[in-house]
């Protein structure tokens, strides 16, 4: 469907598909004509997001975020307090060389949480944000790098597909930074480099990570936020690849996309551009 509205004497023309794809909005100069004959002039429609709002999906993320809050604060294991706050000491770097030696899956199940947020603002921002009138994303994507899966819950409860992007934006920060293929790459070799570390540490470290993880809240609760975000993106990365129209060609991705952060990582890397993949299909379907 492609709409054209007039605002301040400017004709602007969205092309749009279906709700929760990516849309381009182009602007055109008064005297300047879209190459597209097939353009129809179309009336106001209703809202994308509203048609594509979901209260069974939102009510039961609702809920299952609730569950996981309570499980986090009363139920994980909480037995090594004291421990725990010495661990996050050496993980942020506030303590010196004092002779003990981290865990191998420790810091690296600690690094790659940093790391697993901006695979997650690469994927929500565009074709991931909310629609007009919604509660905006980037609020809760810098909230991730804090709190990872648990502050990105409410957003997925809250979402609705996404509203046409300025083809402007996309050249734009933080919007260039994050459709880069070499912010992209960077990523996905970051993630495999601690994967491989994690795995290559040995068994001694990885026994005790799992004694660490019945005994400390830090761990514990680290830990599942990583399994949930890796539960997550396979969602996030299909809307991504629908949304720029690239399902028919990238659907082998899909079920890479469940390996746990390089699976997403390498989608990031061989998605089209928006830009060229939300004009050429759009244009494309009307001839």
């Amino acid at each position: 469907m492609i709409n054209r509205k007039r605002c301040d004497g400017n004709p602007s023309i969205s092309l749009s598909q279906r709700p929760g794809s990516l849309q381009v909005r182009r602007s055109f100069a008064k005297d300047e004509k879209p190459e597209d004959p097939v353009l129809k002039e179309e009336g106001p429609s209703e809202s994308d997001g509203e048609r594509g709002r979901d209260w069974t999906t939102s009510l039961l993320l609702f809920l299952l975020w609730g569950a996981i809050m309570y499980y986090v604060f009363n139920l994980a294991p909480n037995q090594t307090p004291s421990r725990d706050m010495y661990f996050l000491q050496k993980l942020l770097n506030l303590k010196g060389d004092d002779g003990f030696r981290m865990n191998g899956v420790l810091v690296s199940l600690w690094n790659i949480m940093g790391v697993w947020p901006l695979v997650y603002s690469m994927l929500l921002l565009p074709t991931g944000r909310g629609s007009k009138g919604s509660v905006p994303v980037w609020p809760f994507a810098v909230l991730s790098f804090f709190g990872g899966i648990y502050v990105l819950l409410p957003y997925f409860v809250l979402w609705k597909p996404p509203p046409p992007v300025e083809e402007a934006e996309l050249s734009r920060w933080p919007l260039n930074f994050l459709e880069s293929k070499f912010t992209a790459g960077i990523v996905f070799l970051a993630g495999l480099g601690l994967i491989s570390y994690a795995a290559l540490v040995g068994g001694g470290d990885w026994s005790e990570f799992f004694q660490y993880f019945r005994e400390s809240k830090l761990i514990h609760v680290t830990t599942l936020d990583f399994t949930l975000l890796s539960a997550f993106a396979p969602f996030w990365v299909y809307n991504d690849m629908t949304s720029r129209k690239w399902y028919e060609k990238g659907s082998w991705l899909l079920p890479l996309s469940a390996v746990p952060f390089l699976g997403p990582a390498l989608y990031l890397i061989l998605r089209p551009a928006a830009k060229t993949v939300a004009l050429v299909s759009s244009t494309s379907e009307q001839k």
